[in-house]
């Protein structure tokens, strides 16, 4: 069997450089190029080190953590025990997740046959697994599973900013009330030019058990002028003097107008705290906010802040939602 030492140092030598850089992505780590290009030398040295009998003591379980060790510490220094261990376990749990993910795959492109080969029983009665794997067909899968790695931590990481912005919503017009979720929005400086209130942005769905003829894709554009018309001169609709026409710029930046209700009171509710105003339009859109369902409305930032600042508040907060930047929603921009 011919062996090349210097393709197996190439290939090692380049998945090393990737887990570390997936390890510096993970952990936030600027990425210093020359330590971990060294870094990744010395790691492919080891498994070069395996075709030398001399050195063969050193293939033990405590060698190769002192290697990993070492590999972590050239690559992105000391920087104190709590943030070393911290470098440790992102740089083992992004191993396990790229074997893990290699070696699902390449069982699940196997055949019967070829997985009844590779079993094989000692005397004793022991059951052992053998795996053979292409060096190509492993840089392709470790390429596939690293990405496919940085796209789950990287929803992960955006579902849990969002979960930190969400928010409670109870809105009140006459007996008719609606809850819903929805996302505190610092970007959303959509207000009435008439009357200068904020406007708050719901599903026009969850208001269809109290709008008469609201059908899904309503609430703007055209739509918003016919219904205000065809609303205004129905008598028997109760609503007709809490309907408004807000203009805003969409994101091609067009002119266009939304449907909005005049409420009496919405509370928002987050961390223990109550925000309570009347100070407030509420706009209807006729799609689905959120693609993943997890908020119904954006919330204005003013809602908050006119409320903390009026006294009109409840509860114990911890912090004010408002003060901090929240994930921009750029479906509505301010009212011209």
């Amino acid at each position: 069997m011919v062996v090349y030492i210097d393709l197996i140092f190439l290939m090692n030598l380049l998945i090393d450089a990737a887990l570390l850089a997936v390890t510096a992505w993970l952990r936030k780590r600027k990425v210093v190029y020359w330590r971990l290009g060294l870094s990744a030398v010395v790691g492919a040295s080891y498994v070069v080190m395996m075709f030398l009998p001399a050195l063969s003591f050193l293939f033990t379980f405590l060698v190769k953590f002192l290697f990993s060790v070492v590999m972590l510490w050239i690559a992105f220094g000391f920087g104190g025990l709590q943030h070393y261990l911290r470098n440790l376990g992102a740089f083992y749990m992004v191993n396990f997740a790229a074997a893990g993910g290699i070696i699902g795959i390449h069982y699940l492109l196997q055949s019967s046959s070829e997985i009844w080969n590779g079993i094989w029983y000692s005397a004793s009665g022991g059951l052992g697994f053998s795996l053979q794997v292409g060096a190509v067909f492993t840089l392709v899968l470790f390429a596939i599973v690293l990405f496919w790695f940085k796209g789950v931590v990287s929803t992960r990481r955006r579902q849990e900013m969002m979960t930190s912005y969400l928010a409670d919503i109870q809105v009140r017009i006459g007996d008719a009330v609606v809850n819903c979720t929805g996302l505190i929005d610092t970007g959303n400086q959509l207000t009435d030019p008439l009357s200068r209130l904020p406007v708050m942005v719901m599903e026009a769905s969850l208001w269809k058990n109290f709008l008469p003829d609201l059908e899904g894709g309503e609430g703007r554009g055209n739509q918003a002028d016919n219904l205000i018309v065809k609303w205004t001169e129905d008598e028997s609709f109760p609503w007709r003097d809490r309907l408004r026409l807000v203009p805003f710029r969409g994101v091609n930046k067009g002119s266009q107008f939304m449907l909005a209700l005049k409420p009496d009171e919405v509370a928002v509710r987050k961390d223990g705290g109550e925000f309570i105003t009347s100070r407030v339009l509420v706009g209807l859109d006729g799609g689905s906010l959120s693609a993943e369902g997890r908020f119904q409305a954006i919330i204005h930032p003013a809602l908050i802040e006119d409320s903390a600042e009026s006294g009109s508040s409840k509860g114990t907060e911890t912090a004010s939602p408002s003060g901090a930047a929240g994930p921009p929603f750029n479906g509505y921009a301010k009212s011209g």
